[in-house]
């Protein structure tokens, strides 16, 4: 019987171990306003990292300027393996990586392609986190696969993209045809 534990305690440590050594996706919670900086910094230490952005216009009196804005504020997404997490947290500006019960928490692959894939297109802005609403996909264009709440506002369709992990989410403007009801 000791015998069996003594495996099952191996087993669980070489999963630990491969664990620690593939690369995956996490969220890097950054300071105020450093997620270029950030950026910047992981892609010149060789990290793999994503920082979705949107063009905004900026208007005063004298002026306007267009300004290419973080689309998830506050986060850098980084794919890391886990013996990489203190180079991570040694970059400056970075404050954590979202963590649960002390532990880093992946993104999913599949939202993170979509991130990479779609979120190049205009029309795209941040938006309040949703959970309730009309769960739909997306079955055509750029952003095929793609699961959000689909809202109304003034004739047009939105599609709001939630991400759970990071509490955030993003709207998009999608033709109604595009998409399905999710199952």
């Amino acid at each position: 019987m000791s015998t069996s534990i003594t495996r099952q305690e191996h087993h669980d440590e070489a999963r630990n171990e491969l664990a620690h050594d593939t690369a995956q996706w996490f969220a890097a919670y950054t300071c105020p306003r450093h997620e270029k900086l950030v950026a910047r910094h992981m892609t010149s230490s060789g990290i793999d990292c994503l920082l979705p952005l949107y063009r905004s216009v900026r208007r005063w009196k004298d002026r306007r300027k267009t300004l290419d804005l973080p689309l998830f504020p506050g986060y850098v997404f980084l794919q890391i393996s886990l013996r990489d997490r203190l180079r991570v947290l040694q970059v400056p500006g970075v404050v954590n990586i979202v963590s649960f019960n002390g532990r880093p928490a992946p993104l999913p692959d599949s939202e993170v392609e979509v991130l990479r894939r779609g979120f190049g297109a205009d029309g795209v802005r941040p938006h309040p986190f949703i959970k309730v609403g009309r769960k739909v996909r997306v079955r055509t264009g750029p952003m095929t696969g793609l699961e959000g709440v689909l809202v109304r506002k003034k004739d047009r369709c939105r599609l709001v993209l939630s991400i759970n992990l990071i509490q955030r989410a993003v709207c998009v403007e999608v033709d109604e045809e595009a998409v399905v009801a999710a199952c």
